[in-house]
């Protein structure tokens, strides 16, 4: 990784940190790429458990346009060519995944937020539309989020003035996960992928692909059910199943490896 992405990995657990301050860890073409990259590499060693924050005050401020010509803006080979790709990875990624939102989360910072398992919110976070000033729409899946968690007219209403919600405003109005005072959140944040890192993890993604499901195909009831029978099925010949059952039986705290299906403790 270069210096305005970096990777660490410890007990299982992957921290991917956007590491510009100076811009507000604004995105553009390289860092894109390079944060790719730092998913890619958390995937390949078999993490159980993934934390995306941004250091300085703003988790990230949007796409870097410092540089960029609004007459020659190639805005879909930056949107459909690198900023799609990326979050269809970041909401693949093979183990649950923690996003710590604070300071301005905006345009595609929101998007990374939106491609993420689980959102941990700073009271003051910031989060909203901004394009109003600026002539455009908003992008990275936002229109999705909002009028999905809040319909219509609050949608319209955050795009056409440019106010931007709190964190903890944001969170009661369903659109995360959890709102933290701005000094606890990155331990909340840290302290939740430890303990999922050592969950069942087969289980963990069989809960994810059932998510996607309803989210993207809008399937109802007994879909849903039958699509949860056949996933309770199929964990039946995973080590943690197994675990789990023993554990409890025997009355003692399981101990989860987080393997496939066949895989070897």
């Amino acid at each position: 990784m270069t210096q305005d992405v970096l990777l660490s990995i410890a007990d299982g657990v992957a921290e991917i940190t956007l590491n510009a301050p100076s811009r507000l860890n604004s995105l553009g073409p390289d860092m894109l790429r390079e944060l790719s990259s730092a998913y890619s590499a958390a995937a390949d060693a078999g993490v159980r458990a993934l934390v995306l924050r941004g250091e300085g005050r703003a988790f990230c401020a949007g796409r870097d346009i410092s540089g960029v010509d609004p007459r020659e803006d190639d805005v879909l080979g930056y949107l459909d060519g690198l900023v799609q790709p990326l979050l269809e990875q970041m909401s693949a990624f093979p183990a649950p995944t923690f996003a710590l939102a604070h300071g301005a989360c905006l345009g595609v910072g929101l998007g990374l937020l939106i491609a993420s398992d689980v959102v941990y919110v700073a009271e003051t976070a910031k989060i909203g539309s901004p394009f109003a000033k600026l002539g455009a729409t908003l992008d990275s899946g936002g229109h999705a989020l909002f009028f999905e968690r809040l319909g219509a007219h609050r949608t319209l209403d955050l795009i056409y003035t440019g106010r931007l919600m709190t964190g903890a405003e944001a969170v009661a109005a369903g659109m995360f996960s959890q709102a933290f005072p701005d000094e606890e959140a990155l331990d909340a944040t840290r302290s939740a992928a430890a303990t999922a890192a050592t969950g069942a993890t087969q289980a963990f993604l069989a809960s994810k692909a059932l998510v996607h499901q309803l989210r993207d195909e809008r399937v109802g009831l007994w879909t849903a059910m039958s699509a949860e029978n056949r996933a309770q099925a199929a964990l039946c010949d995973t080590d943690d199943y197994r675990e789990g059952f023993a554990a409890f039986q025997d009355k003692r705290p399981p101990v989860f490896t987080g393997g496939a299906a066949g895989a070897d403790a």
